[in-house]
């Protein structure tokens, strides 16, 4: 296999004709390496995890997968990858069955089925619902099938949108050590999340994507080095936002970063965090606003997407 089992230059997609979906992005991913991908909604992640698995022809720019082109050898990649898209799929039959419908077709044997199935149905906590039809299940139920089953066959390369989405904690991190472990025998993995705490633990490298394009792209220690000796003060405000924008905009001892959606804090990223609060509590009462909670932590990947995205919206 290719050291680079994805490569990818200038890669450039559009639904519509007008406006890019993906817009000139470049990056690679290595063998039995994690690549995580990281964006909002609507970003361009899954757009670009389509095409690299053949369901989508890119617009322009140059693509390799395992050393091949998507548009013309659709069909020899397609056998040595696997996908687990967003899509929820539509099985009419018992859990225990979907497993080896799938091995089935991806020309398992009947004994080595057998063996897979019930390793699967025991890392994923699916023993007790085996017998069910996949209708029954729970939302989460179905999402553990369904990136279960994808280890079904051998792969060299695994594509997973957002694959956590809808689990709870224990389930999630038994997805996410399996994906560990069989990185250790070469396989590589294309990993797109909302949930950052997953990327810090999962992922060697990030890219952070917005509109389209990649803002920054490196290994997560190096995306950190930035913030080194710096601090994150966090602050929730009740009531009156309009206010505390007026607040925060007086802030001179550290870097403001505004929520980029409803709900979230206000994140003040300093070298002096007893200033900063000291500040931050002078201006609150000034400005009549009321704090809900304040919090002092180390830098995080998350501060660093945070930041990326607002600096480059």
């Amino acid at each position: 296999m290719t050291s680079f089992p994805i490569e990818v230059k200038d890669l450039k997609y559009t639904y519509d004709g007008r406006k890019f979906a993906v817009d000139g992005i470049s990056f690679s991913v290595k063998e039995g390496e994690v690549f995580g991908m990281l964006g909002r909604n609507g970003a361009g992640k899954t757009t670009t995890i389509r095409i690299l698995s053949t369901l989508l022809k890119r617009t322009s720019g140059s693509v390799e997968v395992l050393g091949m082109d998507p548009s013309t050898a659709g069909n020899r990649i397609r056998k040595r990858i696997g996908v687990v898209l967003q899509d929820e799929s539509f099985d009419f039959t018992t859990v225990e069955k979907a497993f080896d419908v799938y091995g089935f077709i991806w020309g398992v044997s009947k004994p080595e089925r057998d063996k897979k199935r019930e390793a699967l149905l025991k890392t994923f906590e699916l023993t007790d619902v085996r017998k069910k039809r996949m209708w029954d299940l729970s939302g989460g139920q179905k999402r553990r099938v369904q990136v279960a089953r994808e280890f079904m066959h051998d792969m060299d390369l695994l594509f997973l949108d957002e694959p956590t989405s809808g689990l709870d904690p224990i389930a999630r991190r038994n997805i996410l050590n399996m994906i560990k472990d069989l990185t250790k025998d070469g396989l590589s993995v294309l990993f797109t999340t909302h949930n950052l705490e997953e990327a810090d633990y999962l992922c060697q490298r990030v890219a952070i994507m917005n509109n389209g394009k990649i803002l920054a792209s490196d290994t997560i220690d190096a995306l950190k080095t930035g913030y080194n000796g710096l601090k994150t003060v966090e602050v929730k405000i009740s009531g009156d936002q309009v206010g505390a924008e007026s607040m925060f905009s007086k802030v001179t001892s550290g870097r403001v970063e505004p929520p980029i959606e409803d709900g979230l804090p206000y994140r003040i990223v300093t070298e002096n965090t007893q200033e900063t609060m000291q500040e931050i509590i002078k201006l609150a009462v000034a400005e009549s606003v009321q704090i809900e909670w304040l919090n002092v932590r180390a830098v995080s990947l998350e501060d660093v997407f945070i930041s990326t995205i607002a600096g480059g919206a």
